[in-house]
C-alpha cells in the first residue's frame, strides 16, 4: 500500500508539471501567433484551465515534500506526547477541511456534468473536464493529510518531519 501511494503522490506531481509545460506552450503559441499575424483564439482560457490543474495535482507532492508553507511555531516547541497530541489535532482538523473542499469539488464536477454547463470562451469547454483536475488534486491530498494522520496515529513520523530532517541531513552534507 505504502508504494502505491507513493505512486499515486508522484504521479500527480509529474502530472502537475506536465500542466505547467503545456502553459508555457501554450503561451508561447500565443505569443508567436501575434508575431506571425494569427490569432490563438481561447489560448490563455486553456493556460488558465491547466494552471487551475497544475496548482491542485501539485498540492499532495509537495505537501509531502515539505515545500507548503506550515505554520509550525507552536508545534516546533513541543515535544513527546504533547506534540504527538498537537500533530493528530492539526492533521485531524487539515484533512477534514481538505476533504469537505474535495467533497463538494468533486460535487461540482458531477453537477457540471449533469447540467452540461461549458466556458464562456470562443471555444466551449465542457467545464467538468477543467474542474476535475481541481476535484482529483484535491482528493489525493485528502489522501495524503490521511496518509500523514494514520502515520501519526500509529506513532510514526510524518512525511513532511522525513522530508524536512532529509533536506537537513542533505544541505549538512554540501557544508
Amino acid at each position: 500500500m505504502r508504494k502505491f501511494l507513493e505512486m499515486l503522490y508522484t504521479a500527480s506531481g509529474v502530472i502537475a508539471g506536465v500542466f505547467l509545460i503545456l502553459i508555457a506552450v501554450l503561451s508561447l503559441a500565443q505569443i508567436g501567433g501575434r508575431v506571425l499575424g494569427f490569432d490563438a483564439y481561447s489560448f490563455d482560457d486553456f493556460a488558465g484551465f491547466c494552471m487551475a490543474a497544475s496548482s491542485f495535482l501539485g498540492l499532495a507532492h509537495t505537501y509531502r515534500r515539505n515545500e507548503h508553507i506550515r505554520v509550525s511555531m507552536l508545534v516546533d516547541r513541543l515535544t513527546g506526547g504533547k506534540r504527538r497530541v498537537l500533530e493528530v489535532l492539526c492533521l485531524s482538523v487539515s484533512s477534514f477541511l481538505v476533504g469537505y473542499f474535495a467533497w463538494y469539488a468533486g460535487d461540482m464536477v458531477l453537477t457540471s456534468y449533469q447540467i452540461n454547463d461549458v466556458s464562456q470562451g470562443l471555444v466551449a469547454v465542457p467545464l467538468w473536464i477543467p474542474q476535475s483536475g481541481m476535484a482529483l488534486g484535491l482528493l489525493i491530498m485528502a489522501i495524503a493529510m490521511l496518509d500523514d494522520l494514520v502515520i501519526v496515529l500509529a506513532r510514526g513520523t510524518p512525511s513532511y518531519i522525513v522530508a524536512e530532517q532529509g533536506k537537513k541531513l542533505s544541505l549538512s552534507e554540501n557544508i
